[in-house]
Order: structure tokens, then sequence, then C-alpha cells
């Protein structure tokens, strides 16, 4: 009998999440509402110590509209890492403002903030750190060199619910940040972002920014979008904040498993006063990387994932920029290298067993 196979990553929707979108439906109040608004002030002071949210229907909204709600756009530039998921960038460029893309500390695959000091000019209007994998990014570091040059600081938190440093949570140290409520994330709201804001009058530009421009219908104030997010999927949200703590506890503990555990393969590590929420528990390959995840599906009934292949200043909208791949040269390799294993809630003991055995098997004989 062939064993089953464990995905890469697993959304959790139970009862609970089924009967609140039922009863919203019960309501016939579908779109942004009660709902938004509970979910609004529950993740505020849930996850950020009560700094105010706004909902959106995407992670990639709340980038742009954050972005736009900070004054960013044409002929400004802003900071970002090459090693991320491409809204990063997407966001950046959306505002007509150009992403300049700098290297990443490998231990933690995020932002370097010497080589962002490199790269400012006349024309850097902030600097966008991604907490990848739900590993806090060097946020001292890079406070300090945004207020020594007078930038701003935008968090890309997509992947970081609840992750801390040093006592202060991710999302309270920027301008703005964004959190990402996409189905595989540590939670969800079906699809959705959060942005958190750090001034009172931003946070009433976005709620104008999401819907069209107005606060009052029919009352627009300025040119927005339409990007709220619905009452079905506050509903689903708000189960799931309930519910993330736990999670991220489980996630932590697996990871404490995998690290004790796994051989052959560099371990993600963790940095002084962090809380990492292992969104991806990701190791590093050196050789044959890409033979090692066809082994670990095809021998071994494993998923894995691989974030991220390219590197965004090699993808297709951004080849005219000025980076290189002598430039970033810590983003290549990790783009080479990196592998994430499967470690969400749902695994059971014998699932981390099945890991571990098939990750030190593939490497013990080099994939």
């Amino acid at each position: 009998m062939s064993k089953e196979f464990i995905p890469a990553a697993k959304p959790i929707i139970g009862d609970e999440e089924r009967a609140a979108v039922d009863a919203v439906l019960r309501s016939g109040m579908l779109a942004q509402g009660g709902e938004v608004a509970a979910f609004e002030e529950e993740f505020s002071a849930t996850l950020l110590d009560g700094r105010p949210v706004v909902a959106v229907n995407s992670g990639t909204a709340g980038l742009h509209l954050g972005l736009l709600a900070a004054g960013v756009g044409p002929g400004d530039e802003v900071i970002v890492p090459s090693f991320t998921f491409a809204a990063t960038a997407n966001s950046v460029a959306l505002t007509g403002a150009t992403p300049v893309f700098a290297d990443i500390e490998l231990d933690h695959y995020c932002l370097d903030p010497n080589h962002v000091a490199s790269l400012i000019t006349e024309r850097t209007k902030g600097i966008m750190p991604v907490h990848l994998y739900g590993h806090p990014a060097n946020m001292p570091a890079l406070t300090e060199l945004a207020d020594s040059r007078s930038l701003a600081l935008y968090e890309d938190a997509a992947q970081a619910h609840g992750a801390s440093l040093g006592g202060r949570k991710v999302g309270t140290f920027g301008a703005f940040a964004m959190f990402s409520l996409y189905p595989t994330k540590n939670m969800t709201s079906g699809e959705g972002g959060m942005i958190a804001c750090g001034h009172t009058d931003r946070e009433r530009t976005l709620r104008l920014l999401r819907n069209q421009g107005m606060l009052k219908q029919y009352e627009n104030e300025l040119v927005g979008f339409n990007a709220r997010m619905t009452n079905l999927h506050a509903a689903i949200g708000r189960v799931q904040l309930a519910k993330v703590g736990g999670w991220t506890e489980a996630r932590q503990a697996n990871a404490r498993y995998f690290d004790a555990n796994l051989s052959g393969v560099g371990v993600p590590a963790v940095a002084e006063g962090a809380v990492h929420v292992y969104h991806q528990y990701t190791i590093t390959v050196p050789d044959d990387r890409d033979g090692f995840v066809t082994a670990l599906k095809e021998e071994h009934q494993i998923g894995s994932g691989v974030y991220y292949p390219i590197p965004n200043h090699r993808l297709a909208p951004f080849k005219d920029t000025s980076a290189r791949e002598e430039d970033l040269p810590n983003t290549e390799r990790a783009a080479r290298t990196v592998v994430s294993l499967p470690v969400h809630p749902s695994l059971d003991d014998e699932d981390r067993d099945r890991i571990v055995h098939a990750v030190n098997t593939l490497a013990k004989a080099g994939a």
C-alpha cells in the first residue's frame, strides 16, 4: 500500500469557518460590513498591540494601497529584496515608482542592511523589508539606517503573523505593514490582506483608497479602487484568528523536531530575540536541489516548495533594472539551494518521522 502524500501546505478549514460563512449568507449582508470591522478590531488587538488595521481583498492590494497612502509615486525608488514573491516589487511598480533590488543575509533570507545602504540615492523614498518565511528582518539595523537617511520603512509581513523581534511585534515598526490572508498562509480569510497603519491620517486615506475614494456613499473624495474585503471573507478570518496562536505553536514544535533530527542539510537559523512563526521551514540543499525535490516527491510521497527559484531582478518585468547576478550573490545562492518542507499544523508524529527519514536518506545519498 502506497504511503499517503504529505502536501507542502494544507489550509485548515473546519466546521467553525463553515458556520461563520453560513451565518453571513443567512444575514444577506455579504459585502464589506460589520464582520469586516470586527475582524479589523480583533486582528489589531491580537497581533499588533492595538495598531489600527484596514482590511483589503488581497495582500498585493495591501502593499499597493499602503505605498500610495505613504505618498510613493513616479520618480521615487523603494529598496526591496529580490529574493521574495513578485508582489513585493509589483506593488512598487504599480505606483509608478521603481523597485531597487537589494541582496539578503543568508542566515535569515531577509534584507542585508549593508547592501541596502549602498543603494540609497536622492530618489529613494523608502525601504521595504520582507519578513520572509515568518522570520523577522533585521529591523533595528534597518530602522537606524532609515532614520539616519530620513527614509520610510514599509513592512511586507505577508508571511509573518505573530512574529516578533526583541519583544516587538512585526507590523509595528514601519509606516505601514501588510499581512497576507491567502489560503496557504499561517491563517487565512480565503483571500485578503490586512494593512497595519502607523499614522491615523494614513488609516483614513487607506479606507478611502479601498472603497472608490469614499467613506460616505457617493461622496467621493479621491480616485480610489475596489479593494474591499467582504463579510464572507472576514467571517472566515475571525475564526482563523482565534486559532492562529495554537497553530503557530504547532509549527514551532514541528520546526524544533526537524532542527533536532535533520542531518546533511542546512536548517533555518533564528536570530537572537526573534520569534519565528515558520510560515515555511526552509532548508538548504547545496547539491542538486531540484533532484532532491523530485526524489522527495516521487520516492517518498512528500511535497515541498522552492520559494523562490527566480529572483525578482531576473523576472521579465524587471530585467532592465541595474541589478546584476553578481550584485546579489546571496540571493542567487539562495535561489539555487532552498527547499521548504511541510511544517503545517496538520502533521502528526508519523508525518514528521517520514519527513526526517526521507530528507536524511536523500541527503546521505546526495539525492
